[in-house]
Formats: structure tokens, C-alpha cells, sequence
């Protein structure tokens, strides 16, 4: 692979990362090591960077346990004997499915979706709150499972009455939560139990990582989608915003009184003062590239991470997901901000 031109010294600790990780794929090694990376083929500036980890979580593929009668978020209990027309709320199911060697299973998706397996299900439905009951029961799926209780909790009763298996897993709780749950809705206790201790190793190391930080560099999180359409920032209450915390980084949009995902204003920007540009692979499509995202944010080049030109870009599944992939997320992103960090603080003289 050859070498791109960072500054540093975070070039020479990206080095030792570069050397553990392997390309991507669309099945990740599970024993690869996680890490931050930075590839050539990237059609960016020299001062970009990819930040992703490699070790993804999964387990090979086995018998299901079914029927199962599993407790939904909304307080049901629910019985489930079949998995294999599933109708997926949003991705952070589909990675728990793809984990557990059940990406076939698969049977509908958002329109939004942001795996490969989302997008190659039979059917694709609109994601929004103006999902209807009369829409999902055409699908003639086996199962709904739903990640919001804010979003799925009034079809929850309307689509039982109609004879459809229902369950919750509310998007709002830690991911090693969440993934036993998901795992023991299809029929998998023993695997999601696995998987879920994976995660929490990956978390605890992002978070040791983070201890030896110098300082917590800031960060804007920016977004092509929300807001009714319009870019926006991150605020306290994302995924996102949760994995910059955990990784050793302040998130700008804490400070900035942003939630979920809000417009703010140009002079807003500048007054935030990012030394980081954290940016998904997907809304970096949207926006249309590079010049996409600064025509978007022109106040961005006023900001420290504007003029540093200094913009990292993180799989969708890894940074706005939460789920399966966020441990390894995690720890490349504290990697990324402890070099970082370093950095600054030697541009600083301290």
C-alpha cells in the first residue's frame, strides 16, 4: 500500500496501525486486528483519512433455536417460530442478523439502508414515521422486528391484531444489550451472549485507548441527511456522538446544544472550533464528495480541522449504527484520536 502524506507524528502511529489491518471486504475477517486506515485508492485529499476497524464480531452459522418467547421493549411478550421473511427496522438489526450467518433471512429493509444486505433484500419500504400498518402487512413477512420504541411502538398493537410476530429492541440501549436480545429473537442466546462479550472487550479497550489521551481533541460530526433534508450536525443524543465521547474526543454538537441531528448555523460552526471533520462514508456520497461537503459547510474551512483540511471519514455502520461493528468503530477512532492528540499537543510545544 503506498503511503499517503500525514503530518507528524500522527503519520508515524497510523503506521504502526496500517501495518495489522487488511483491506476491506464485504465479510471482515473476525480475527483481523482493528484499526484506523488510511488507503490510497481513496479518492481524497492527502490530509484525509479513513478511520475503520476490521475486527467485526460474527459467528459462523448454526441450527436456530425456535420457537422462542422472547420480552419486547413495549412490554410483550412475544412468541417467535419463524425468522425467515424478517422485515428489519433499521440496519442495527441487519448487522446483528449478518453476524449470526443470517443475512438470507433478510426479507425487507428501509429505503435508507446502509449494508449491503439492506439493500440487497427482496423489498425496501420508507423509513419514516409515517410507516404504515397496511404497508408492512403487504410485505407477508414472518417477523417485524423494530429498533424504535418512538418510531415502531404504535404499529406494534395494530400489527399483532393483524396476526404479524412483532418484537422491539429499542435502539436507545448499549449495544452488548441490544445484540443479546436481537440474538435471542432468532433463536441464538448462546451466540448473541458471544457476541456481545466481543463488543464489550472492543468497548473497554476504545476506552483505555481514550485514558492516555493528552487531551480530548473536538469534533464535528456533520451529516448530509436530517433536518429535513438539509446537512446537519450531530447532537449529544446520536450514535455518532456517543462513539466520539467513548473514543477520547469531545463532540462539538454537545456544546452546541444540537439533538439528534440539527441544522446549526455557519457563525454556529466557527464558534465550535473542531480540530476534526468526522464525516460517514454514505453522507459523503450524498453530498457528492469532497467539494460536495465544503460547499455544504462553507464555514468549515474557517475552523481549525477547515484550515488543517483535516476530515475523517468512518464506515456508516461504524460510526451513525449502533450496533455489531460500533466496538471496532471505537477502537479505531481512539487510536486515531490519540495520535491526534500528540499531534496538537507537539504543534503546541506542551
Amino acid at each position: 500500500m503506498s503511503e499517503r502524506r500525514l503530518r507528524a507524528p500522527l503519520a508515524c502511529v497510523l503506521a504502526c496501525v496500517l501495518a495489522a489491518c487488511t483491506p476491506s471486504a464485504p465479510s471482515p475477517d473476525p480475527g483481523a486486528a482493528s484499526g484506523a486506515r488510511a488507503t490510497a485508492a481513496d479518492p481524497w485529499p492527502d490530509t484525509w483519512l479513513r478511520i475503520a476497524g476490521t475486527d467485526i464480531p460474527g459467528v459462523a452459522r448454526s441450527p436456530q433455536d425456535l420457537p422462542v418467547t422472547v420480552r419486547s421493549d413495549d412490554g410483550v411478550d412475544v412468541t417467535i417460530a419463524d425468522t425467515s421473511r424478517t422485515i428489519v427496522g433499521n440496519d442495527d438489526i441487519v448487522m446483528v442478523m449478518d453476524a449470526l450467518g443470517l443475512s438470507d433471512q433478510v426479507f425487507a429493509a428501509p429505503t435508507n439502508t446502509v449494508t449491503e444486505t439492506g439493500r440487497n433484500a427482496r423489498h425496501h419500504f420508507l423509513f419514516n414515521r409515517t410507516t404504515g400498518v397496511e404497508g408492512i402487512l403487504s410485505l407477508d413477512g414472518t417477523l417485524f422486528v423494530g429498533n424504535s420504541l418512538r418510531r415502531h411502538g404504535k404499529l406494534a398493537q395494530p400489527l399483532r391484531d393483524a396476526g404479524q410476530a412483532l418484537v422491539i429492541v429499542d435502539e436507545l440501549q448499549p449495544i452488548p444489550d441490544k445484540v443479546r436480545k436481537l440474538a435471542t429473537v432468532f433463536g441464538h442466546a448462546d451466540e448473541g451472549e458471544q457476541l456481545a462479550a466481543q463488543v464489550e472487550q472492543q468497548l473497554g479497550e476504545a476506552a483505555r485507548i481514550a485514558a492516555t489521551h493528552t487531551r480530548r481533541p473536538r469534533v464535528i460530526h456533520v451529516s448530509a441527511t436530517g433536518g429535513g433534508g438539509s446537512p446537519t450536525v450531530g447532537g449529544a443524543d446520536t450514535a455518532a456522538a456517543a462513539l466520539i465521547r467513548l473514543a477520547g474526543g469531545t463532540n462539538v454538537g454537545d456544546e452546541a446544544k444540537v439533538s439528534n441531528y440539527s441544522q446549526l448555523s455557519n457563525e454556529g460552526i466557527v464558534a465550535v472550533d473542531p480540530e476534526v471533520i468526522l464525516i460517514s462514508e454514505d453522507d459523503l456520497r450524498v453530498f457528492g464528495g469532497p467539494a460536495g461537503l465544503w460547499q455544504a459547510y462553507p464555514s468549515l474551512r474557517q475552523t481549525p480541522a477547515g484550515i488543517a483540511d483535516r476530515v475523517w471519514v468512518m464506515p456508516d455502520t461504524q460510526l451513525k449504527v449502533s450496533s455489531i461493528a460500533g466496538g471496532a468503530g471505537a477502537v479505531a477512532l481512539a487510536q486515531a484520536l490519540a495520535a491526534l492528540a500528540a499531534e496538537l499537543d507537539a504543534a503546541a510545544g506542551t
